[in-house]
Parts: C-alpha cells; structure tokens; sequence
C-alpha cells in the first residue's frame, strides 16, 4: 500500500550535512523507490520564533511559515523526525517547531457532540535519533525519558500512534561500515514506510 510520508529534518544545523541528514536522504530515496508520495520539512530553514504564553498558543495566528507546515502535516499519513539528541532531549529548535505549529485547531478537532478528539489521530510515525553515548546507555540509565516525553505527551497529544524509534549511539566513531548498513536500514525503512 503507497503511503504520504512527511520527513521532518529536526537537526538545526542546516548549513553542513550531518549523519541526520544522510539518514532522511536514505528514507527518502527508499520510500520513492517503492512509491511512496514523500515530502520534506527542514526546521532550520524555517523562519521560527518562540510561542511565549498560552494566550499567543490558543489564540495567535500561526506564523505564516508554518501554515503550509501544518497542512503538511494534515496531508501526511506517516511522519519521520530526524534529529540528534541534545541534552537527553530534542534540540530546542525542534521543540519550538512542534509548539508553533500544534495550535490547538491541528492537535484538536471539535466534534458534533461539543467533544474534542485528536487532530491527526490514525497517522504513524517514526523518531530516527542520532546521539554521542550508546543507545543502550540512553534506553538504560535514563530511561529515555527525552524520547518517552516526545511520544506521549507531544505526538500521543496529536493522536499519532504507534511511535516507532530508531537510535543511533555513538555517532563520533561511526565506521565506514556502519555508516553503510545505516543507510541501507534507513532505505529499508522508507521502503516499507515504517
């Protein structure tokens, strides 16, 4: 079955490519391969600000350079985020991204009845993450709690489901061939658009 995937580049560095962005090329060249409708958002290239109070989020227009962001997102049935892991967290850029353009009138849809029920409920998505210490350490020691918090109570908010993760430790002594069957994972991926 053809999906519409939404590639989300979270990686702020836009200005050199990074493991980040090889990885999203992968996918993407992957899911075109077989098919699939695929579309791109890099949030470094976009023109963000930061949402400064509950008043601005439920009530202020979304920024113009993130209403087609938006419709992107209602258009998606899959969504891939790709970013590195900062701090245990996403970086701040991507975090700001996700309060601008989850306003309420995308996170939320008011029924008939008056009830309100999740905007982009029966879309899936994945988090490709890229960090400096193993992945075990992460899922271990800390739980992955960055990541647990990003699932639930940002994409789960929305409705989306299942998350599915892909983590990748220790970045800084990726060998040639590693990079490689990384890549090919990542292809595989994108052809099966999960």
């Amino acid at each position: 079955m053809k999906r519409r995937i939404l590639i989300i580049q979270g990686h702020p560095d836009h200005r050199a490519p990074h493991l980040a962005h090889a990885l999203a090329d992968a996918y993407a060249s992957g899911a075109q391969l077989q098919g699939h409708e695929v579309r791109q958002v890099c949030v470094a290239q976009l023109d963000l600000s930061l949402v400064r109070s509950q008043e601005e989020w439920e009530r202020k227009p979304v920024p113009a350079a993130l209403v087609a962001v938006q419709e992107e997102l209602r258009w998606a049935q899959h969504l891939v985020f790709f970013f590195p892991l900062w701090l245990g967290e996403m970086p701040a850029m991507l975090k700001g991204f996700l309060e601008q353009v989850a306003r309420p009138d995308l996170v939320r849809v008011q029924g008939a009845d008056g009830h309100s029920s999740p905007g982009l409920k029966g879309r899936s998505a994945r988090l490709v993450v890229t960090m400096g210490m193993p992945a075990l350490f992460y899922r271990g020691f800390y739980g992955g709690h960055g990541l647990r918090s990003m699932r639930r109570s940002v994409l789960g908010f929305m409705g989306i489901s299942p998350v599915r993760q892909t983590l990748i430790g220790r970045v800084g002594t990726l060998s040639p061939h590693r990079f490689e069957s990384l890549v090919h994972q990542m292809q595989m991926l994108g052809r099966s658009a999960r």
